[in-house]
């Protein structure tokens, strides 16, 4: 390895190049070797031979390719876009790799945030200040200049929108990122950086949106009760806000909490939205 350059991750598994100068490739099959990561490159080796992908030539890491039955059959990999190529990666962990991975494209970059630009629902005059990135573990991490320290777990995440902003007078690719804080509160982080880097953490982020996406069959009453939740009524004066029973309310906290909804605070019914729950409340909003 080369001075400064760190090991981060050794595993077996498979590799494949499906795309190579901006055309899918045919008869793509998996081969088997050492994926090898650093902070710098990762390499992959096989009976055929090395290759090395330096880490500063990524311009993203795709969604799924199943370009072929042999590639479709492996569940987990991951896709990096390199140029106009595209090699799939998939460790035999591939979830601990790929976390490592994020990291040494993202740890310690300089971007700017804006927390809370939206808190309770409601715009907040805050400024756009400096900070560094950290990917930890299921979570992103955010130290900002002004000495908060902002928490973005990856299951915890209502919805990620994106678009150009002006941000300090020059044009940039935003993040507005919904999650909570400890006390439960909805707030949106806005994040940006250089586009390569907010391309990357828009991977990350999007991946943990994807956990909170539900198909669920709610009745009409589910669907009150979520809304009132969401409009920041007390569990506890649900029964009187939406006119049921308090026996009633409380079966349907326990269906929102089985479908992972809502979670439980504590018992006798305290509750509050998580990630899906929240997604769900939105996307009826915008609908109405």
């Amino acid at each position: 390895m080369s001075e400064g350059e760190q090991k981060l991750a050794d595993d077996q598994g498979k590799f494949a190049r499906v795309v190579k100068d901006g055309r899918k490739l045919n008869d793509i099959e998996w081969e088997s070797g050492r994926i090898i990561l650093s902070n710098k490159r990762i390499v992959l080796v096989s009976n055929d031979g090395k290759r090395t992908i330096p880490l500063s030539e990524v311009d993203g890491l795709k969604g799924r390719i199943d370009v072929n039955q042999a590639i479709a059959r492996v569940s987990g990999y991951i896709s990096l876009q390199v140029g106009k190529d595209v090699t799939l990666v998939a460790p035999n962990d591939t979830e601990a790799f790929k976390n490592k991975l994020y990291g040494a494209l993202l740890n310690q970059q300089v971007i700017l945030a804006k927390h809370p630009a939206v808190e309770g629902g409601v715009v907040q005059d805050t400024e756009w200040k400096k900070g560094r990135l950290k990917i930890g573990d299921e979570r992103v991490e955010l130290a900002i200049s002004d000495g908060q320290f902002v928490e973005i777990p990856l299951d915890d995440i209502g919805g990620v929108d994106e678009g150009n902003r002006t941000v300090m007078d020059d044009e940039r690719l935003v993040l507005e990122v919904e999650h909570t804080e400890d006390d439960g509160t909805s707030v949106q982080t806005h994040i940006s950086g250089t586009r390569r880097h907010t391309v990357f953490l828009r991977s990350l982020l999007r991946e943990g949106e994807q956990r909170a996406e539900v198909n669920a069959d709610l009745s009409e009453r589910e669907h009150e009760v979520l809304m009132a939740l969401y409009s920041g009524v007390s569990p506890f004066e649900i029964p009187n806000f939406v006119g049921m029973d308090v026996e009633k309310v409380e079966e349907v906290y326990d269906r929102l909490i089985e479908l992972e909804i809502l979670e439980e605070v504590r018992v006798r019914k305290e509750v509050r939205l998580k990630a899906r729950g929240r997604h769900i409340a939105s996307d009826v909003m915008d609908e109405r």
